[in-house]
């Protein structure tokens, strides 16, 4: 089973339902697969474009399968999925990437101690289960640090930055959770990103290096070509291939590094599965990180990720419908920018509704254009 290959005409199966299960499927449904997709939710962004919308708790194992028994391959969209529920489907047929990398890239700490004992290069750590764990740690960073809760984080949430010794028992209380970790705070240059996928035959391919400015901890920009070092640029995507031969990766998975001031490259996180950093490759490269994600895991061969053209991306968050309906028209009139909209119905401040991107002969242009387009959706100047 695990040699042959799913053709188009089959159904994948995806646990979850929002705008990465959406992009996927719009690829999957253009190389002629079928889609169906199980979450808690309804008349989701995925959904939306799916062949079949499954509705049922993670938890729910018996619904779980009888959703596995009507797919020839389940992938993830999001990190947060109960190991149990992959197993489960594994059961029945494979899963990719496995529960095994569900397993350990969804905790901060099992994440971190792997990539360590890998022999990668990683933030300095300490794990964190009380509040004596907590002010030792604090003390050999000189009383600074950022305090994470171990599983169940993304976008920020779960993050407390401590700025001296005195605030530690104050943020081991507001962190609420009986396990964290403590990372050395990181004064970087740049924040970047490579986006690896690995096929079943263990070929590699790549996007990257990606450069990404993050605002209130959320992406707000990345471009391609990063401003980088081609020394550098070769050694975040070897990082990145080995993190994926490590995990026996099938499938996509983001790798997000800090290029500290002195020229280190240390990994900051992994997500296993297309990245938002990576959504500009669906403009500005030959093969999308969706379609990758779609050859991989159904065993056929991995496309090109030639970059065709230097591009920007900017997210759309919720913020932008603050004052009613954006102004597309206005960001639409320059011809260079591409419009995603994510089908949500519900806009809040720090959701993500959608991204623009803007491709130009050079990577500057591009995000300035990029910006603009942006802040023409809200009738102000670029930001």
């Amino acid at each position: 089973m695990k040699s042959a290959s799913i053709l188009p005409g089959a159904t994948l199966g995806v646990l979850g339902s929002g705008q990465l299960g959406r992009m996927f499927a719009l690829a999957a449904r253009r190389l002629g697969y079928q889609i169906h997709v199980y979450s808690p939710d309804t008349h989701s962004p995925a959904g939306a474009v799916a062949d079949q919308e499954f509705q049922g708790e993670y938890d729910d194992l018996k619904q779980v399968q009888a959703f596995a028994k009507t797919v020839q391959v389940v992938t993830f969209e999001f990190e947060n999925i109960p190991v149990a529920t992959a197993d489960a489907c594994a059961e029945i047929i494979p899963v990719r990437p496995s529960g095994r990398v569900l397993h350990t890239t969804q905790h901060r700490l099992r994440e971190k101690t792997f990539l360590r004992d890998q022999g990668l290069p990683v933030t300095p750590f300490s794990p964190i289960r009380s509040a004596e764990d907590l002010k030792e740690a604090l003390a050999t960073r000189g009383g600074v640090g950022v305090l994470k809760t171990a599983a169940w984080g993304y976008d920020g949430k779960g993050q407390i930055v401590i700025h001296e010794q005195s605030q530690s028992d104050v943020a081991w209380k507001a962190l609420k959770s009986t396990e964290g970790i403590l990372e050395t705070r990181i004064d970087f240059a740049a924040e970047l990103s490579v986006v690896g996928v690995r096929g079943l035959d263990g070929s590699f391919a790549s996007y990257g290096p990606l450069q990404n400015e993050h605002r209130k901890h959320i992406l707000d920009v990345t471009k391609i070509p990063a401003a980088l070092p081609a020394k550098l640029a070769k050694q975040a995507v070897e990082i990145t291939q080995a993190v994926l031969n490590a995990l026996d990766v099938v499938g996509v998975l983001c790798v997000e590094f800090f290029l500290t001031r002195s020229g280190e490259l240390l990994i900051n996180e992994t997500a296993p599965r297309p990245h938002n950093s990576g959504h500009l490759t669906m403009d500005a490269h030959t093969t999308c990180q969706f379609e990758q994600q779609v050859r991989a895991i159904c065993g056929l061969p991995l496309g090109s990720t030639e970059l065709r053209h230097p591009a920007a991306m900017v997210n759309l968050l919720g913020e932008i419908w603050a004052d009613g309906e954006p102004r597309w028209g206005a960001a639409l009139a320059d011809g260079s920018a591409r419009l995603h909209l994510y089908g949500k119905k519900d806009p809040r401040p720090g959701r993500k509704m959608g991204h623009l991107t803007v491709v130009a002969p050079t990577v500057e242009l591009a995000e300035a254009k990029a910006k603009a387009a942006r802040a023409a959706l809200r009738g102000e100047g670029a930001d």
